[in-house]
């Protein structure tokens, strides 16, 4: 009776903070998403802290410090004047210097990067990496964009954002949109403006300060963070058919790394389709796959028709048996169907790769069938941690060799996964890592604005 009456506490106080959020802050569904996901499995954590709830943490935790809009003006190969919208969310530096991606893609508002600026607070907390959250960008698509336009739109970018960033005070990165071409021109108008050399922004080139494994850690730490869940409990990635959505850096690092652990993966993706490849995606053919995408720039179906595989047009891949899941190319592209299909499958672990890959319905659906399900702000923490490397690095102007950062890497994915244990565990003995990710990202957190008070 107790239990359920705790239950009825944390599900009205759930409500009730999410009907006030969405009042402060309206139309913005992926952020109301986000939030909720972390406030039902906070909220028993905090019910039982009443220095929590005095201080009011998760109300100012879901406030930003700031909200940075500004207008960009750059002028096409045409000669005509374009204009787009610029953002910097810069959430929480409770624990450090706000740490976060950009991201240049149509779809970018305010609501996007909010729900990812919120989630980057507990990822950084989780690295164990004194890093804060933030996230920023524009609506500014670089598709079909001569790298000239591409330059000139950075380059008045940059000329907006540089007077509100800093090594001490707020380090971008690149996100979807934001590769090394752009991080490069980014950082050559930082350096033109400003006179400074330093480590303003992350996922640099290896010719000016950036470090090895920077982009394949998105993809190999999500692989070492599904690993340790396998071994948690006495198994691991070695036999099992692994099904991977998208084929950007992501999808093509966790393929490559999934492989060296003996798994077999069958699945790539893009917005065109699916290709099934019952083989396995080998050293050879996955070679293939990033000429195509970072050289070329095809679709995946050419895939089917070089290697002689299904090509499913306009499908995703959810419906291919499997033991391992990895989602790593966009929000909620899995459903609440697409995750009963999982479990029927015999689904036995999934790791997001991508931010919030998974519905919220959809989590609730793996979670209860008995999947391990590792959440984005745990399983794709790879990226920002050795983007926090890269920092650690620049200061003490070294290079460190890539097997050293990529041992750095597996480390710090095994004490995630060790502290999302720990505030995950249920009295039956299985780890709901969902709870244990936001709680041990928030704790850390939580305690470090008690200790600065009510700032």
């Amino acid at each position: 009776m107790e239990k359920l009456d705790r239950a009825s506490e944390a599900t009205t106080a759930v409500n009730d903070f999410m009907g006030q959020l969405i009042k402060r802050s309206p139309d913005q569904p992926e952020f109301h998403q986000a939030v909720r996901e972390v406030a039902e499995s906070l909220m028993p954590f905090v019910l039982e802290r009443p220095e929590y709830q005095k201080a009011r943490i998760l109300d100012r935790l879901t406030e930003p410090d700031r909200i940075i809009i500004f207008r960009v003006t750059w002028v096409d190969d045409a000669g005509q004047v374009q204009i787009n919208r610029g953002y910097r969310v810069q959430f929480s530096n409770a624990i450090g210097p706000y740490k976060g991606g950009l991201r240049f893609h149509p779809t970018v508002n305010l609501s996007v990067l909010k729900f990812l600026g919120f989630e980057q607070i507990l990822k950084n907390s989780l690295t164990g990496l004194p890093m804060g959250g933030a996230k920023g960008g524009s609506n500014f698509d670089p598709k079909g964009k001569s790298d000239g336009e591409v330059e000139r739109f950075c380059q008045a970018f940059m000329t907006e954002l540089y007077r509100y960033i800093g090594d001490d005070v707020d380090v971008p990165a690149g996100d979807i949109g934001v590769g090394g071409r752009e991080i490069g021109y980014l950082f050559g108008q930082y350096r033109r403006i400003t006179g400074r050399f330093n480590s303003v922004l992350t996922g640099k080139g290896l010719a000016y300060g950036g470090s090895l494994i920077r982009p394949e850690a998105t993809g190999y730490g999500c692989v070492y963070f599904v690993e340790n869940m396998l071994r948690h409990v006495g198994d691991s990635l070695r036999g099992k058919t692994c099904v991977v959505s998208g084929s950007g850096n992501v999808a093509t690092y966790t393929v490559e790394k999934a492989t060296q652990l003996g798994g077999k993966v069958v699945t790539l993706s893009d917005s065109g389709g699916f290709i099934y490849d019952p083989a396995g995606i080998d050293e050879g053919k996955l070679a293939w796959v990033k000429e195509l995408k970072e050289v070329r720039r095809g679709r995946i179906k050419e895939y089917a028709d070089r290697f002689k595989c299904e090509y499913h047009a306009g499908k995703r891949p959810w419906a291919v048996p499997c033991q391992a899941a990895f989602p790593s190319a966009h929000e909620n592209e899995i459903d609440k169907a697409d995750a009963e299909v999982l479990v029927k499958n015999g689904c036995k672990v999934v790791g997001e790769g991508a931010n919030m890959p998974t519905s919220l319905e959809a989590t609730h659906v793996l979670i209860d069938g008995g999947v391990a399900f590792g959440p984005g702000k745990a399983a794709n923490a790879g990226g920002v941690s050795v983007s926090g490397l890269e920092i650690s690095q620049n200061a003490q102007r070294l290079v460190w060799s890539r097997d050293e950062v990529d041992h750095r890497l597996s480390e710090i994915m095994k004490r995630i996964h060790e502290q999302c244990v720990t505030y995950g565990r249920r009295p039956d003995g299985r780890v709901n890592y969902v709870d244990g990710a936001n709680r041990a990202g928030f704790a850390k957190v939580a305690d470090a604005m008690l200790a600065n008070g009510a700032i």
